[in-house]
């Protein structure tokens, strides 16, 4: 083994914030790439002294975006040479005309709304469920689809209770015709296919501190029109006609944006090449290149990282 790959989320590693992370990096012999999936903008100094004493132990840190890039070197004072930026990696799709598949999967003659990922209230559901009566005014065969299981951590504590709320918002509104759950996880190319039928995707996360999305990428990928949120990672891909981004909270601009994009294939489609121009530098094999490049850099270095040698260069 030349080099070890370290994924970091504060909540996949034990310990106070995480810090058993640094267990693992201090007891390896060789070098280790740490890639960042959570860099926030406001931490507490635990979380701050945890991510900060894991890049200084790294040989190098993979961030998803510049944006998170810019985070570390001024918010945490980390020296830009500590950091690579490697995309979120997405699926190399071909670019297809929704319709095509919308009827392999029940949803022909429908204007699709997609949303997917593990159900939780941190991605802001409730706001599209909220619109989606003045959609429905404006085109009546609008579909809001919203795949994926509901996170396990939130099935622990309180089972489908949050899903069910939803469903309740939607039976208030009288949009049971106009709502359809996939409650479950779906493998790749049932994916795929929800994600090519889709007319516009939709992230309305509230969250604006958030430096990555998995699904965003996806629906980029996959050429799709996006409405969303200007959360720090959607503000910077979906800039440049990349797609469209409304005041996080408001109904209003959630459901306008929806109404004007499903009324107009073709500015759908000029915002969906963009974003899927944008995406081939996101492609697996892309992505899998600018790896190796960091880990072949890394593994020709001769030491590691000190622990601790290098902790007062970036503010700890």
């Amino acid at each position: 083994m030349d080099v070890v790959s370290i994924q970091h989320e504060y909540g996949i590693w034990g310990g106070d914030d995480g810090a058993y992370v640094l267990d693992f990096v201090g007891a390896l012999r060789v070098p280790a790439v740490t890639t960042l999936h959570t860099v926030l903008q406001d931490p507490t100094a635990g979380q701050r002294e945890v991510l900060s004493e894991l890049i200084a132990r790294s040989h190098a840190t993979v961030v998803m975006s510049r944006s998170a890039a810019t985070r570390l070197e001024t918010a945490y004072g980390v020296e830009p040479w500590r950091l690579d930026v490697v995309p979120h990696g997405v699926l190399d799709l071909p670019l297809v005309d929704p319709e095509s598949v919308k009827a392999s999967l029940g949803v022909e003659g429908k204007d699709v709304i997609l949303s997917f990922g593990l159900l939780g209230p941190g991605k802001g559901y409730e706001n599209a469920l909220e619109a989606l009566p003045a959609v429905v005014a404006a085109h009546p065969t609008a579909c809001y689809v919203i795949v994926g299981a509901t996170h396990p951590d939130l099935l622990r504590t309180e089972g489908e209770a949050y899903r069910q709320r939803l469903v309740a918002q939607v039976e208030r509104h009288g949009m049971a015709d106009h709502v359809r759950f996939v409650d479950r996880f779906v493998g790749r190319v049932e994916l795929t296919r929800w994600l090519e039928a889709a007319d516009v995707f939709v992230t309305p996360y509230p969250n604006l501190d958030q430096i990555v999305s998995g699904t965003l990428s996806y629906a980029m990928g996959a050429g799709r029109a996006i409405v969303s949120t200007p959360y720090t990672y959607a503000a910077e891909l979906l800039a440049d006609g990349r797609g469209r981004l409304v005041r996080p909270g408001s109904v209003e601009d959630l459901a306008g944006s929806l109404i004007e994009l499903l009324g107009d294939r073709d500015l759908r489609a000029e915002m969906g090449r963009r974003a899927y121009a944008h995406s081939r530098g996101m492609v697996w094999s892309a992505v899998g290149a600018d790896y190796r490049r960091v880990l072949a850099r890394v593994a020709a270095q001769p030491a590691r990282p000190q622990p601790g040698g290098s902790l007062a260069a970036i503010g700890v």
